[in-house]
């Protein structure tokens, strides 16, 4: 805790407006010290990377480039969560990740205010020393039965599917809510994957054979068999598989 210069406090909500006036109830409060706010996980990681560890963080759970139970499992495991969400049905996730509350929008002034005394006397504790936390070049991808840790390097290739992304570890696939550049734009996704075409990114480990075609683009063989097109506005990204 940060003791008597008060709390230092993290928000990362993809809606303006709510993620405005949590921001502003918070600064509010005399017993917390710092607030920052980040549009998404990207954002928040990076704030992260610049400031270090905040003692709380607010999270949404919903939102593009990731979601907050995949970025919660992201953070330092001293920092106290507390999520804040229009869906109830991920509290269990949620509370299995240790989180101090789980708010549900719209929530009023005092709901948040008992949630605050609840995180005041949780950080009077000693911090938690272990959480289900992803170690670099591993992610927990949401499953029906809960998050699953994965390794990245399992991982053949990622695509677009509407509003998620795909990861192709065959013979079994994960969806994430977002689009295919955010995922690849993640910090912990850098230089594991190659975007080829602009439905999908391939994972060069498991690229075992490169085919010109006629038309100018190219096809790829993945280790389990399945083929993938390199459209030719990204056919100098072959250099990167050589």
């Amino acid at each position: 805790m940060s003791g008597a210069a008060g709390l230092r406090v993290l928000v990362v909500d993809d809606e303006p407006a709510a993620r405005a006036r949590l921001c502003r109830l918070l600064a509010a409060d005399s017993g917390i010290a710092t607030v920052r706010e980040a549009q998404d996980a990207p954002a928040a990681l990076a704030i992260l990377a610049q400031q270090g560890p905040f003692d709380a963080a607010f999270l949404d759970i919903e939102m593009p480039g990731g979601s907050g139970l995949q970025l919660a499992a992201q953070l330092p495991p001293q920092t106290r969560l507390v999520f804040s969400t229009a869906y109830e049905q991920h509290a269990l996730r949620a509370f299995e990740l240790g989180a101090v509350d789980y708010l549900l929008k719209p929530f009023g002034v005092e709901r948040l205010a008992g949630t605050l005394q609840r995180l005041r006397a949780l950080l009077q504790l000693p911090a938690p020393v272990a959480r289900m936390q992803a170690a670099s070049g591993e992610r927990f991808v949401p499953t029906r039965e809960g998050l699953l840790r994965v390794q990245l390097a399992d991982v053949q290739w990622v695509s677009a599917a509407d509003n998620y992304v795909a990861l192709h570890l065959p013979p079994t696939e994960y969806l994430e809510r977002g689009t295919l550049s955010e995922w690849l734009a993640l910090a912990q996704h850098a230089g594991l994957f190659v975007r080829v075409h602009r439905s999908h990114a391939v994972n060069p480990a498991h690229v075992m054979a490169v085919r010109s075609e006629n038309d100018g683009d190219a096809v790829l063989t993945l280790r389990a068999g399945v083929e993938l097109r390199v459209s030719r506005s990204h056919r100098s990204v072959l250099d990167a598989l050589r």
